[in-house]
């Protein structure tokens, strides 16, 4: 449940015109996932699933500890794909031009409404947003748009075993916290993937997109078999405390 006895309603999948018709909101969330499997245990939303929880958990902690208050949009499920995945079942791949549309008529729309502020919390490490950041900073002056990867706000090393790359410790983790009924750990294959041949590709001296046939067996990309719905809590409570600062800091103080 997103509304508080004493608060405004702050995610529209549950706020009504009038709630928000006298405003009182300092910033937007956009929650950015994809469509895509993540190995046999978690479900192919899992990447909009996390992103939206996150921002519900950071956007309620800004309104309660610094008395900020955003609202968050609807997740999206439109990411960006590789090689290989895009040819499996049920999986959507986004081209770059469609995610900046989608993006445009947003930031578009918040600003027509007077809202300035949108930060876009991205759950799918295939979505990359900078340039098109970049480009709308020429094209909308007004507005600051900030990019947050959750995954990558506080280090995995301090709070897991195995590195995860994609439907691994941390991941699964976090889906039990959030949504355990949607977590079947008992299914999961081990995530074992196949490195590049080339030793500058894997010290990333050099970047090309993976082909997913060639990675992984089981689409994951890290084994998930030691998630526990206690590290997922954990780790969710230190990622949305920093993000909650960083709305506070966004809607009160001058980034110059």
């Amino acid at each position: 449940m997103n509304v508080s006895k004493d608060s405004k309603p702050f995610d529209l999948q549950s706020a009504t015109w009038r709630d928000v018709k006298e405003g009182g909101y300092s910033f937007a969330v956009l929650p950015w996932g994809a469509t895509e499997p993540h190995n046999y245990h978690l479900p192919y939303l899992t990447d909009w699933h996390i992103a939206h929880d996150i921002a519900v958990d950071a956007v309620s902690k800004a309104e309660k500890k610094y008395g900020v208050r955003g609202m968050i949009l609807p997740p999206i499920p439109l990411g960006a794909q590789n090689p290989g995945q895009k040819e499996l079942p049920f999986c959507i791949h986004t081209r770059y031009e469609t995610q900046r549309m989608v993006l445009t008529d947003i930031v578009d729309s918040l600003q027509c409404q007077g809202i300035r502020l949108l930060v876009l919390l991205n759950g799918h490490g295939g979505n990359g947003f900078k340039p098109m950041v970049r480009d709308m900073a020429f094209d909308y002056p007004e507005m600051t748009i900030v990019c947050v990867d959750w995954f990558a706000v506080e280090p995995q090393k301090n709070h897991f075993e195995i590195f995860d790359d994609h439907a691994g410790e941390m991941e699964t983790s976090v889906m039990m916290h959030y949504h355990p009924e949607l977590v079947q750990l008992d299914k999961a294959g081990d995530g074992a993937s196949t490195p590049f041949n080339l030793e500058g590709l894997n010290n990333k001296v050099g970047w090309v997109p993976r082909h997913w046939g060639k990675t992984t067996k089981d689409t994951g990309v890290g084994d998930p078999r030691k998630s526990t719905a206690e590290k997922g809590r954990l780790f969710a409570e230190i990622v949305t405390d920093k993000i909650a600062k960083l709305f506070e800091e966004l809607a009160t103080k001058s980034i110059y």
